[in-house]
């Protein structure tokens, strides 16, 4: 008797271009970038980038399907090609969720379906928390809490002994006698004054997460995170929001906010091997929410962009346009 086969795995769809982009002014100090792919009469679906300060990449377009979907992609306060550049003032949660009514009442959007990797996650279900009427479905890749663990997890012990090699060069500029706490060490280096000092702290702190977001490993480190304008940015803005606990009133903040979103259709897509935002926390998110589906990708870290994520996500836009809930 023949073994059953395994279906043939996804891959992106090919490459669009916005049909339409402008910048958007959300308050007297912050103008933010946002495009339109796909169809214009699509079904609406807002993309959210991780991070936070990764901005957006052309890559995130080519998980929907451009003949279905109505997609908006924005680059977050301070990132991308969003002004004023790695900012921090009036930079938090709360006015990124602002930012997204203003984006949805502006294109005349009534709900729409909001996926979310990493930090995206995170977003998406605060944005989903607080306007749990505007978000017909979730599709949540590398789900991250922003829980004091997961953060001393990553940046302080844990990732660091499964990735001796890079966390030696993560830790490099900061003097040994600060190494008991490296969020604060690097968010002093950060904020310095002396853009010398911001750029050597903020090359370590972002080629960390580099080194480690995909199953390769170091070698598997993408081209932007050598790029300075872009780890200024990503470095200072992460580090904003990790000092400030996501700007949450208390830790766990997010899963005691289940009970309000779980009438809304979820796929959790997370690989077995993240070492960014470890399983547990989408295994937590799963527990509290038992009408979610998660999908474990058996080999895959935190990437978006390894095989078995762009199959699993793929598959899930597809369905959500299939189903057309809203």
């Amino acid at each position: 008797m023949n073994a059953p086969t395994t279906p043939p795995r996804r891959d992106l769809y090919a490459v669009t271009e916005p049909f339409h982009s402008e910048d958007l002014r959300v308050s007297p100090r912050h103008v933010i970038h946002v495009e339109q792919c796909g169809a214009p009469r699509g079904l609406p679906a807002l993309a959210l980038h991780g991070g936070p300060g990764g901005g957006t990449s052309p890559e995130m377009r080519r998980f929907f399907d451009p003949s279905r979907y109505r997609l908006v992609l924005f680059d977050q306060r301070g990132c991308g090609r969003s002004t004023p550049h790695a900012d921090l003032t009036d930079n938090t949660t709360w006015d990124l969720v602002a930012d997204i009514e203003k984006i949805r009442e502006r294109l005349g959007i009534e709900k729409w379906l909001v996926f979310g990797g990493s930090w995206g996650s995170t977003l998406s279900l605060a944005y989903a928390a607080r306007h749990p009427e505007r978000v017909a479905a979730l599709v949540l890749r590398g789900v991250f809490l922003l829980t004091r663990a997961e953060i001393q997890w990553f940046y302080q012990s844990g990732a660091s002994h499964i990735f001796p090699d890079a966390f030696e060069r993560y830790v490099a500029p900061i003097p040994a006698e600060e190494r008991g706490d490296l969020i604060a060490a690097f968010h002093k280096r950060l904020m310095s004054d002396d853009r010398a000092t911001r750029i050597s702290a903020a090359r370590a702190w972002s080629r960390w997460e580099g080194e480690t977001i995909s199953i390769a490993g170091p070698s598997g480190l993408p081209q932007r995170f050598n790029d300075d304008r872009f780890v200024e940015a990503f470095a200072r803005i992460e580090s904003h929001y990790f000092v400030n606990k996501g700007f949450f009133e208390e830790d766990g903040w997010l899963l005691k906010q289940v009970p309000k979103m779980r009438h809304i259709p979820a796929r959790i897509i997370h690989g077995r091997y993240d070492v960014c935002t470890p399983y547990s926390s989408a295994w937590a998110l799963k527990r509290a929410w038992p009408e979610a589906e998660l999908e474990t990708i058996a080999d895959a870290g935190h990437s978006s962009l390894e095989p078995g994520i762009v199959d699993a996500l793929i598959r899930a836009t597809d369905h959500f346009a299939e189903t057309a809930l809203w």
